[in-house]
């Protein structure tokens, strides 16, 4: 009688586990999902710039010293190589902020000034007019050394952010703050506060945690993304998003999903990405691990996408991938 019993609690328990399975399976499959019908958003890493091998790189790496040999004269994070890269297509543009010592922020990418330019020191330590001075192509070579096609050719090239949002009145910026300095988060509020909604919705930002929950304070309805909001919506969303179940910390966010970890994710990639849309959430698919900002580079890298894939791209070649899908 107890061998009946035992064996009919088995029975219920493997039906129970074969209707969940079904269940999980069909809740998060993209087979019955509507297709998306649009074409992916593509993100302009730097605008359009320079490329370089990713072979040994550090935190530490000057990379305008290991460039690829120039196929375009576009310097990263200047305003003719954002022109260049929404000509090609772009629908978004990155760009990287560092605080200046009058108090405005440049757009440049390294932590100090001695890889790309010709002074040492940080961007702090100089006025924005100071900044302007500048040749910001003046590290660049192919060839370690042996020639500089940029150099001479930068001057006056570093744009500060209130310059980049004068010139672009209509186009979608993805801001990045370079540290993890809160009084850059309220700085940068101060900045973007006195844009309409309208042009406010269409600037992301992104950096360290602290900076980041300063801005979001004081622009709640800012489309934002740190290590600390990326964590809060994808791991409990790893827990229960089987259920369809979306975190409320997934809300009004982005998430940028190394291409390595993206299949593991609850309804990878259609149903997933109609459950970010439905709460405001944009998300933007990065090559690798995500470790280095590494994109999708080259028509063979997007070979890479899942079928019909739709959501965001991050490319540092936006002229060569943009025209498979414009």
């Amino acid at each position: 009688m107890e061998e009946l019993t035992l064996k009919k609690i088995l029975k219920r328990v493997l039906i129970f586990i074969l209707l969940l399975s079904l269940f999980m399976f069909l809740n998060n499959s993209s087979i019955f999902t509507k297709d998306r019908d649009a074409d992916p958003l593509l993100l302009a890493h730097r605008g359009l710039g320079q490329t370089f091998s990713m072979e040994g790189i550090t935190g530490n790496t000057c990379t305008a010293e290991r460039i690829h040999p120039p196929e375009h004269p576009y310097l990263e994070n200047s305003i003719p190589s954002m022109e260049a890269a929404f000509e090609n297509g772009a629908d978004v543009v990155e760009l990287d902020i560092k605080p200046t010592k009058d108090g405005q922020f440049a757009v440049f990418h390294d932590w100090t000034l001695d890889c790309r330019t010709n002074t040492e020191g940080t961007t702090k330590e100089y006025t924005m007019a100071e900044l302007k001075q500048l040749d910001i192509g003046y590290g660049y070579t192919a060839d370690n050394g042996q020639t500089y096609p940029f150099r001479g050719k930068g001057v006056g090239l570093m744009p500060s952010l209130d310059e980049v949002l004068t010139h672009f009145l209509d186009e979608s910026l993805l801001i990045h703050i370079k540290s993890d300095d809160p009084e850059e988060g309220r700085q940068l509020a101060e900045v973007l506060a006195k844009l309409p909604e309208k042009r406010l919705n269409q600037m992301t930002v992104y950096g360290g945690d602290q900076p980041i929950a300063t801005i979001k304070e004081e622009l709640p309805d800012l489309r934002v993304m740190s290590k600390a909001t990326l964590k809060s919506c994808l791991l409990p969303y790893f827990a229960v998003g089987w259920t369809g179940y979306i975190p409320t910390s997934c809300e009004k966010t982005q998430l940028h999903i190394p291409e390595k970890f993206a299949p593991w994710l609850w309804g990878w990639s259609e149903k997933f990405l109609n459950r970010m849309d439905s709460v405001g959430t944009r998300v933007i698919l990065v090559a690798g691990d995500g470790g280095w900002s590494e994109g999708f580079d080259n028509p063979n890298d997007l070979k890479r996408l899942p079928s019909n894939y739709s959501g965001g791209i991050w490319t540092n070649r936006i002229d060569t991938i943009a025209p498979t899908f414009k």
